[in-house]
């Protein structure tokens, strides 16, 4: 008997921009928020522009073309990734560049071809870039392979890739994005906490001046207005170097603070703000709110500490006693011209002047001169360059201003590190910036949001969450479902249904809240309302394709197989990148008989994740239904390398291993079974097949009787115990087992059954 497994829940200015103003096209102001269109920057300061199309925030962001591309496309390529023991290539086609994925074979053959066009490059390449594919429903794909500077360039997985699993392509998120692009635009109600990130044409390229100057579309006019004063023209534009110093810092941390990079809530962006509605000058803390640890407690051995991450430099340089005693009068500003950066000899000399500002004695004195005279680089030494513990092949300035360089190696590299369940944060959650939270209010609200979120300190916050719910009264509907999400992970769906109902009831509209009140009423046995709720949610985001999921696994368990393969089959067109969508298609297909449809979406499925374990299972045991038994045994073998604790899928590989007539074999996956699971019945009966088969017919009998204690109905180990019997001779026996079996539900163990009686009553 085969067993189908299914997953349960389981721009950037460029050159081109000049040529387009020096033929005389003249770009229009686009008067929604006030925005211009940035090509009108370079009438007035075609000099910035110059020097800041070399800087890492202009090249944030961009499509791929000769004029941008550093990397060697053939230079160690293809890059093998051991751990998943799979291959990847970077090709050009027709000025076109993809990224391609597989592995090889028993065979020698490649299987699991995957190929990704790239259409968009994130990172500069000062340290990394990462390639972006951009699906049609308007998300952009993270592919696996990066390119990292360090070395002189080489190629290694993007972080969290980098393990024994393949994960599946992730969707470059609003929050990415926000510090890698300028404003681009998001289709509407994608402002909801949980939206499908999509971005709507045309993406800009890169960070342009408004994102530090705030919107020019009035700044703009004011410039073309017959007689306008200069002072007027300045009005109309944010210039960072006037405002105060924590605004001014803030222009800079919009990006640049990030407290960790681990499960941690690092910031929380304020329920009333879209994705993009950052402006320059204005508090930052009305956007965002910072979090981390409660104290600094030593991070798992992995890790070094203190932790020092890619987007840690306001942090690090928050801790220095330069900044710390300047009493806010050093400033991002103080080192960098955000329009030019140096390099070489002149960026050496460019820090060298700024230290010097404050620490004229450490050069002029005779005894500072001594130790610094063969010194010619602040930087190297009081703000070496070391790796970071997150992206582990990048190599960046640590801005963390120190006495003495410290005298490890800073460059020796570290495996990476993956973040559980278990090894992640667990306690309370504190403000970072601003250090002080209102006392009451809204801001007490996300400070409890904060404890509860990825359970960080999930008692304490729910407790804390509720009592500001009680007390507040909150209109967003973003807190109540925070709190569905606590109960939900305290394993409370009744208390977590509440929850998301008063979520659903300020926001009617968010296909997210109701897929969690609908997970949550299907854990409670509420089906008619959990199939409601995500009708609902469907209907609220027609074209997410986690909704179809779900109502495709809905209706499998309703048995309504049509419906099924409907739902299963849209979520895949949504989002090909979908496995477990395409396993449990092809699982609802091979069960109505369409095994060939079967097999191309458990390859399908398999592309995108070549180690899905079920997927790989599902296809074995298709194979061997049709007879494909030596390729049937390979997917298996696939499937148990990646979970080895399945005993269904253990129990079919020996089905199919018993029919290639490798009995040992077939015995050794069933006992492997069974130690994972001893009251498996259908192990125990295949077990004694394969007994009997190898004439341990008293060792068969007993498995045969153990299958049946488990589960007295089991049919087919009544056929099997009555035919066993009858071989020793126990012919009373055999009759009576023989007989229940044709009393069973299965037509085809009946019919068995019934010739077995046959040829007993003609002995």
């Amino acid at each position: 008997m085969l067993h189908t497994l299914k997953r349960r829940r389981l721009s950037i200015l460029t050159l081109g921009v000049l040529a387009a103003v020096a033929r005389g096209q003249n770009p229009a102001v686009q008067t929604k928020d006030e925005f211009a269109d940035p090509k009108l920057c370079i009438g007035c300061h075609a000099g910035i522009y110059d020097t800041y199309r070399h800087t890492g925030m202009a090249r944030s962001f961009y499509r791929p073309g000769p004029a941008n591309t550093i990397e060697d496309y053939g230079k160690g390529i293809p890059f093998y990734h051991a751990p998943t023991q799979a291959y990847y290539a970077m090709a050009q086609r027709a000025g076109k560049y993809f990224q391609q994925r597989w592995q090889i074979a028993a065979d020698g053959k490649p299987v699991y071809r995957q190929e990704w066009q790239i259409d968009f490059v994130m990172g500069s390449g000062n340290h990394v870039r990462t390639y972006l594919h951009r699906g049609a429903s308007g998300v952009l794909i993270e592919l696996p392979l990066a390119w990292y500077a360090e070395k002189g360039g080489y190629w290694a997985m993007n972080p969290g890739y980098d393990t024994d699993r393949f994960i599946t392509p992730r969707k470059i998120a609003y929050e990415c994005m926000f510090c890698h692009d300028s404003y681009p635009r998001i289709p509407a109600g994608h402002e909801r906490a949980n939206s499908v990130p999509a971005y709507l044409d045309p993406i800009p390229e890169g960070i342009d001046c408004q994102r530090c100057h705030g919107a020019g579309g009035r700044h703009v006019q004011a410039a073309q207005a017959q007689g306008a004063r200069p002072e007027d023209i300045r009005r109309t534009i944010v210039n960072p170097a006037r405002l105060s110093g924590d605004r001014q810092m803030e222009v800079c941390m919009q990006c640049h603070l990030q407290t960790t990079s681990l499960r941690l809530p690092a910031a929380i962006r304020r329920f009333d703000r879209g994705p993009f509605s950052y402006r320059a000058g204005q508090p930052l803390s009305d956007f965002l709110l910072f979090f981390d640890r409660a104290a600094v407690t030593a991070p798992p051995a992995a890790v070094s500490q203190p932790k020092f991450e890619i987007v840690s430099s306001v942090v690090r340089l928050r801790e220095s006693q330069c900044f710390l005693q300047s009493k806010g009068a050093l400033t991002c500003l103080t080192c960098h011209n955000p329009h030019r950066i140096p390099r070489g000899e002149e960026a050496a000399g460019h820090y060298n002047t700024v230290c010097r500002q404050c620490h004229t004695s450490a050069f002029d004195s005779q005894v500072a001169a001594a130790k610094h005279a063969s010194a010619t680089d602040c930087v190297s030494c009081h703000m070496p360059k070391r790796r970071t513990d997150d992206v582990v092949h990048a190599v960046i300035t640590d801005h963390l201003i120190q006495r003495r360089k410290p005298s490890k190696d800073l460059l020796a590299e570290i495996p990476e590190y993956h973040e559980t369940g278990k090894t992640a944060y667990h306690g309370e959650v504190v403000p970072y910036y601003p250090r002080h939270l209102a006392p009451t209010g809204g801001d007490q609200l996300y400070l409890a949001v904060a404890q509860v979120e990825h359970a960080s300190n999930l008692s304490q916050g729910i407790e804390q969450l509720t009592r500001e719910i009680e007390k507040q009264e909150p209109r967003s509907a973003e807190f109540y479902l925070g709190l569905g999400e606590a109960w939900r992970s305290q394993g409370d769906a009744s208390k977590a249904v509440t929850a998301y109902e008063q979520a659903v009831e300020r926001d009617p509209r968010s296909a997210w809240t109701l897929r969690r009140l609908s997970d949550a009423l299907e854990a409670l046995g509420q089906l008619p309302r959990a199939a409601d709720a995500l009708n609902r949610a469907i209907q609220a985001a027609p074209d997410d394709a986690r909704g179809w999921y779900a109502l495709g696994e809905l209706y499998s368990r309703a048995g309504r197989h049509a419906d099924e393969i409907r739902a299963f089959r849209r979520s895949v067109e949504l989002d090909p990148d979908l496995p477990e969508a395409y396993n449990n298609l092809g699982s609802a297909q091979a069960e109505t008989g369409n095994p060939k449809d079967a097999e191309a979406s458990f390859l399908s499925a398999l592309r995108v994740q070549p180690d899905f374990a079920d997927a790989q299972a599902n296809l074995g045991t298709l194979l061997a239904s049709e007879g494909e038994l030596s390729q049937a045994a390979d997917h298996f073998e696939r499937s148990l390398k990646a979970k080895p604790d399945n005993p269904l899928a253990r129990c079919n590989f020996a089905v199919a291993l018993a029919r290639l007539n490798r009995l040992a074999d077939a015995r050794r996956q069933l006992d492997l079974a069974l130690q994972t699971d001893p009251n498996l019945p259908e192990a125990h009966e295949l077990l004694g097949g394969v007994l009997q088969n190898q004439n341990h017919v008293e060792a068969a009998i007993g498995e045969y009787q153990e299958a049946l204690r488990l589960r007295p109905d089991f049919s087919r180990a009544h056929l099997d115990l009555g035919t066993a019997l009858a071989e020793k001779g126990d012919l009373k026996g055999a009759v009576e087992q023989l007989q229940r079996a044709a009393s069973g539900p299965d037509p085809a163990v009946k019919q068995r059954a019934l010739e077995a009686l046959r040829q007993l009553t003609k002995q």
